[in-house]
């Protein structure tokens, strides 16, 4: 699998040892938000193997799979960020779009060169529901939307998807891609909004809400987007296409007032040092509007009732349970926290086509 030290990568790792008897081999380049201290390398040492590569890199890519001759293939190597695909859309060009083709290639003929091997054969393109646009206030994005992304970002995977599917078409490649609601969770790195307004309220620091705080987002906990992708693998039909969606529909605002509320329980602000140190009542003090994204989309909504019926999944984590458990791994893992951060302004504002507005 490829990305598997990033946030859904890791926890999909995790995910398959702990279902199964899986080998995984990992291909990740540990780029700012990839960390090798992710992944429980001293826990499966006969089971986990860490190769660190760039996914656009054939020759790299073309010893690994000779080498471990693959089964199944999950690729979760991407550039992921909205805000950074504004300020550099080339670095997606080129990990989202030539190092899924890179990796299409370098299976491809693997595969043919061993068909003996070829009895469960899974190539599995983890992608996004941005892909498909901006929804209006009512309606779901099935897996026959039509794709109309609006950011360098879904371009890039939406460019991906079609890549995959047109192999599977034109080689009888056995590819499947899924498309996965907000994702949240542990080892979730913290430009991302849950992470970054719940280490922000912590330190006393501003909650930034982009625009009026209205855009609606889907969210699926990551260790149920986890079981929907092993369902793909075991289950899924090849040139099939799944979307997976946590029935949890909430605006920007209402996320940001959840983790205020969740924070206040468990460590009030009025005991906070750097808060209530600071005269500031509650953490929903911090909040913050400022300067909405560049082409933001709207509304995100998913319909996964065709994983639901043909997979067999379905979500064990409602919104309050996934993000009270996200949270208190947050507070429990503060080193893991300082330890991602401290190479790079994790929590600085990107994005921004007028630079007069950089931070938060």
């Amino acid at each position: 699998m490829t990305g598997g030290a990033g946030f859904i990568g890791t926890n999909f790792v995790r995910y398959a040892l702990t279902h199964s008897h899986a080998v995984i081999a990992v291909i990740d380049k540990l780029t700012y938000a990839g960390h090798r201290g992710n992944l429980p390398l001293d826990m499966y040492p006969n089971r986990l193997r860490l190769v660190q590569a760039d996914i656009t890199d054939r020759s790299a890519v073309d010893g690994v799979f000779q080498e471990t001759k693959p089964d199944v293939i999950v690729n979760f190597a991407a550039e992921t960020h909205v805000d950074r695909s504004i300020d550099d859309p080339e670095s997606f060009v080129k990990t989202n779009v030539l190092g899924t083709y890179t990796l299409l290639e370098s299976a491809r003929r693997t595969w043919e060169a061993n068909p003996q091997d070829s009895v469960g054969q899974r190539f599995i393109q983890v992608s996004t529901d941005e892909v498909y646009g901006s929804l209006g206030s009512t309606g779901y994005f099935d897996e026959t939307s039509p794709y109309a992304p609006n950011s360098p970002y879904s371009a890039t995977k939406a460019s991906a998807d079609h890549l995959t599917r047109a192999y599977h078409r034109t080689y009888g490649f056995p590819a499947i891609v899924t498309n996965c609601s907000n994702n949240y969770g542990p080892y979730q790195f913290p430009e991302k909004l849950i992470p970054l307004t719940l280490l922000n309220a912590l330190e006393g620091k501003s909650l930034p809400i982009y625009g009026d705080g209205g855009n609606v987002r889907d969210w699926l906990y990551v260790e149920d987007h986890c079981a929907g992708i092993w369902r793909a693998i075991e289950v899924g039909q090849p040139g099939a296409k799944y979307n997976f969606g946590g029935s949890s529909e909430r605006t920007n605002i209402e996320v940001v007032d959840a983790i205020c509320r969740t924070l206040e329980q468990i460590q009030p602000a009025s005991k906070n040092p750097s808060v209530g140190g600071a005269g500031i009542g509650r953490y929903e003090d911090l909040k913050a509007f400022v300067r909405d994204r560049p082409g933001h989309d709207h509304r995100y909504a998913v319909d996964a009732s065709k994983a639901c019926t043909e997979l067999g999944w379905s979500t064990v984590h409602d919104f309050d349970q996934g993000l009270r458990a996200t949270i208190d791994w947050f507070l429990e893992n503060r080193d893991w926290c300082e330890t991602v951060q401290w190479a790079t302004a994790a929590r600085a504002r990107r994005g921004i086509l007028d630079k007069k507005e950089t931070s938060t």
